[in-house]
């Protein structure tokens, strides 16, 4: 025999809510997979201009990720297991494991939120760089010039958004051809700057979702795996 009554919905109810979050490590893994391999960063985080290469912050939140989601399918499991045995070990365990990370995931999104504009702001600095370079630059125009294309082809965008590159757009070759007329009105909405923060803001607002989906999960996990702790040493078949 094991528990009764309300506790035993606790048991099942703490079971359930364990599923879910193995689940959601499992969607988090694949999503920091896909990140990972997604063609659009992929492309341009591994530029090289010279001997500089393209910013690697993004890959390392993505790193982070894999290693939660990882975590957190481990984690489920364990509550899975502990609830349906009904083991006070187990049980205690579990609850020490998300405490744990219910902590890294709250200092994790501390540092995104003051660091939210830091990815986009590196890869639009890489950008000018190579923009310069090939513009107005003596040396490595061509390795620059490759650099351009990738960024262009890849975000169907081109230049600054300042004059000068309104008026590059027209003159050179370092555009791509555009599925739609670029005009002068439309550049300011197709310029590279604008393309970087849209690619890496939307990414971000994904990953922050799926965070705080997690973070209500969790908070519901550690309520009902003390309560069916409690319930298990109270119980009198124990």
């Amino acid at each position: 025999m094991g528990v009764e009554g309300c506790t035993k919905c606790i048991k099942y109810l703490l079971f359930f809510f364990n599923f879910i979050f193995w689940l959601a490590g499992g969607v988090i893994l694949g999503v920091a997979l896909w990140l990972r391999h997604d063609s659009q960063t992929s492309k341009l985080l591994i530029l090289q201009l010279g001997d500089q290469q393209a910013p690697n912050t993004f890959y390392i939140s993505v790193y982070i990720l894999i290693a939660v989601g990882a975590v957190m399918m481990f984690v489920g499991f364990l509550g899975c297991y502990g609830a349906i045995q009904e083991s006070q070990c187990l049980l205690g365990t579990f609850f020490a494991c998300l405490v744990i990370l219910f902590a890294c995931e709250v200092a994790a999104g501390i540092w995104g939120f003051m660091n939210r504009e830091t990815i986009s702001k590196e890869l639009i600095t890489f950008y000018d760089g190579a923009y310069n370079q090939a513009t107005i630059g003596k040396e490595n125009v061509s390795a620059a010039k490759t650099v351009l294309q990738v960024f262009h082809e890849t975000l169907n965008c081109c230049g600054k958004g300042d004059l000068i590159s309104i008026f590059m757009q027209h003159v050179n070759e370092l555009c791509p051809k555009m599925s739609e007329p670029l005009d002068t009105l439309k550049s300011s909405s197709m310029n590279c700057h604008v393309k970087l923060r849209e690619l890496f803001s939307d990414k971000l607002y994904l990953i922050g979702i799926a965070a705080l989906a997690v973070a209500v999960i969790m908070i519901f996990e550690m309520i009902f795996s003390m309560v069916l702790c409690c319930g298990i040493r109270n119980s009198p078949v124990y």
